[in-house]
């Protein structure tokens, strides 16, 4: 199966709204947020641009029609609290779009629908279809199902896969602040509002200062940088804004500037490199020593056995792993072209005996066509 050919002759969106937009407020219900979702997304496809919406709120609205008072903290409990409300935020977004004359489409996903090259490929073109009926894919984590190894962990980091996986050129991520800050605006009254960001370098530093999510949300500022991060890279541009009124998703789909823009990577990632970074999940690490991270990072060479010094985990042939420096931060991450076994039986030997042993092509490890740099 080829890649994913994505028809981009319209202009496409992901949107991605929170639970802590979602529950509502004294004065508006979730009912009348989810109204007003529909009512600018129709709107801005009508204009002919194509929209998904990443939502969260199954668990919230789970909990709300079981009467709990607190958001469940075991795994088995958040699953049936979602599989409660997951029924209620559909109908709510179903009832809301069909009047407005547009069908939805229920996507759920976890993390292993993206980590395989076939089902990643798969979901897009399931997608890409979607898109070209002009249904509205309503997403989600599939909370109902997934285990802690499959969860993306919350959908700002889901909003970005799917942004690079349809094409996107913009993702706007709508939340309960009006744009981001150099720290917490709620606790620091020093926080300095930031209206673009343009350097890659500046989110690995602004992550540093960002903080958690409330009691009904599992994202915080410092996931929609991580999503930002993911998005940028792959050329996307990403908006911030606050979601609480609805006239600001209106001026964000006008084009206005409004909360903080992202700018994207004036070097994207394609999609391949795109889904090696971010949609893989890895299986374990390369420790590498310096000469090999230079060549890595300089020369754009395929990753040597020779320079490996050791390695975490265990793995079969063609796992997704990590690619670590000397001093244990990630460089990159590729797929292994030996298993974890035999890259051990190869540690410390010299050039000539590994190639004595695997031949000339088996001494590239991990082969550069497989390889993503992921460190700025």
């Amino acid at each position: 199966m080829g890649e994913v050919a994505l028809n981009r002759s319209l202009p496409r969106r992901v949107i991605k709204v929170g639970t802590s937009l979602l529950r509502g407020q004294p004065d508006r219900s979730t009912a009348a947020v989810i109204m007003d979702l529909a009512t600018s997304i129709a709107r801005a496809q009508r204009a002919g641009e194509r929209i998904a919406l990443v939502t969260s709120g199954a668990v919230g609205l789970g909990c709300t029609g079981l009467n709990l008072s607190r958001r469940p903290t075991d795994l088995a409990a958040l699953q049936a609290a979602a599989a409660v409300g997951q029924g209620r935020l559909m109908a709510l977004y179903q009832e809301a779009f069909a009047v407005r004359g547009l069908t939805v489409a229920q996507v759920l996903l976890t993390r292993g629908d993206l980590a395989s090259r076939r089902s990643y490929r798969r979901a897009c073109q399931t997608l890409e279809q979607l898109l070209e009926w002009n249904v509205v894919p309503i997403v989600n984590e599939n909370d109902t199902l997934a285990t802690d190894e499959l969860r993306f962990g919350d959908n700002d980091t889901l909003s970005a896969l799917l942004a690079v996986a349809i094409g996107a050129g913009e993702l706007v991520l709508l939340t309960d602040v009006d744009r981001l800050y150099s720290a917490d605006p709620r606790t620091d009254a020093q926080a300095v509002p930031i209206v673009e960001v343009s350097d890659p370098s500046d989110l690995v530093r602004l992550q540093e200062g960002a903080g958690g999510g409330g009691q009904w949300g599992t994202g915080g500022m410092t996931t929609k940088l991580t999503a930002a991060r993911i998005a940028t890279a792959s050329g996307i541009r990403v908006r911030l804004a606050d979601g609480r009124d609805p006239a600001v998703l209106d001026a964000l789909l006008a084009g206005e500037q409004v909360g903080t823009v992202f700018q994207p990577s004036p070097t994207p990632l394609s999609d391949r490199k795109g889904w090696l970074a971010h949609a893989l999940i890895p299986n374990g690490a390369l420790v590498v020593d310096a000469g090999a991270e230079h060549a890595l990072r300089h020369q754009g060479a395929s990753l040597l056995a020779v320079g490996i010094r050791e390695v975490e985990g265990r793995f079969d042939r063609l796992a997704p792993v990590r690619l670590l420096g000397p001093g244990g931060g990630e460089i990159g991450r590729g797929l292994c072209g030996l298993s974890s076994e035999e890259v051990r039986a190869i540690l410390g030997l010299d050039r000539d005996e590994i190639r004595r042993r695997l031949g000339v092509a088996g001494s590239e490890v991990v082969h550069r066509d497989h390889l993503v740099l992921t460190a700025p």
